[in-house]
């Protein structure tokens, strides 16, 4: 059964375009690391501090194992850094989702 993980990102409004510089980097990198990424959303009209993530997986054991590898992977401990560094989230939500099907 596939999964997707689907993150909420609440950012600092002020600070959109260092999450989107951030969100850009993940778009090689989780695909390095075994995910299969479905996309980033980014904050357009109305809310102005939200934006989206969803990242799929064929199974609970794929995700963690991949879990592993973004903690170890260069790119990755860098990106996860300048968040950090920069606090541009203010929170993050992950929910599992999984498909309906006929």
């Amino acid at each position: 059964m596939t999964i997707t993980v689907f993150i909420r990102y609440q950012i600092d409004p002020f600070k959109r375009t260092l999450f989107e510089a951030y969100a850009k980097r993940w778009l090689t990198i989780i695909p390095k690391c075994g995910g299969d990424l479905q996309g980033y959303w980014m904050p357009h009209e109305g809310t102005n501090n939200i934006a989206f993530g969803l990242i799929s997986f064929p199974n609970l054991a794929a995700y963690e194992a991949y879990r592993v590898r973004l903690r170890t992977d260069a790119d990755g401990v860098a990106n996860f850094a300048s968040a950090e560094e920069h606090q541009f989230i203010l929170a993050e939500e992950r929910t599992f989702l999984r498909q309906v099907t006929a």
